[in-house]
């Protein structure tokens, strides 16, 4: 049996969405696929699956990232699924816990990944943004909603960045104390 399910995570959310997709499994439902808001599961023993998302630093299609993919199938590990550069990965929980960042190098560099991200599609959003509101002033009075649309997506991306950098600096602090 199957079924799907339509949910929005932004990309700073990935540990809520993470949360989500192991509390699924737990209840019998194992990730199948999963694309932008669309999570397809099927059913199966409770537990049986951990989840993992990662942002890889290529899309799934580039040589590096098939190499690192291979690389986790080897260690029984499944891409169920990928969008843009975020894969959804599971495994059987009979083979151990699956944890993908052991210690907090790997999970700042993967924050870092993610800031990155966030950066240029908020900073693009609000740059194509205030550009439509000063054509507004310059070509004519029509109201620009496009213009304002984009500083909405930018502020909002912005505002993800801002807890992802907060993120990864508490990470950092921590990593100093146990150096």
């Amino acid at each position: 049996m199957r079924k799907v399910v339509h949910k929005l995570f932004w990309a700073w959310d990935f540990e809520e969405e993470e949360k989500w997709l192991n509390k699924m499994a737990a209840e019998g439902w194992a990730l199948a696929s999963a694309r932008y808001v669309r999570y397809e599961f099927e059913k199966s023993l409770p537990g049986e699956y951990g989840v993992c998302v990662e942002l890889l630093e290529h899309t799934a299609g580039h040589s590096e990232s098939r190499q690192y993919l291979a690389f986790l199938e080897e260690m029984g590990v499944e891409c169920v699924g990928t969008w843009i550069r975020w894969v959804y990965l599971r495994k059987k929980t009979a083979d151990g816990e699956f944890e993908l960042f052991s210690d907090n190098k790997s999970r700042v560099a993967h924050l870092s990944r993610i800031l990155v991200f966030l950066g240029i599609i908020g900073g693009m959003n609000l740059y194509v943004g205030l550009y439509n509101i000063m054509l507004l002033f310059t070509v004519g009075n029509e109201i620009n909603l496009l213009g304002y649309v984009n500083i909405l997506l930018g502020w909002t991306f912005m505002c993800g960045f801002g807890k992802i950098k907060k993120r990864k600096r508490k990470l950092k602090e921590e990593q100093q104390i146990f150096e």
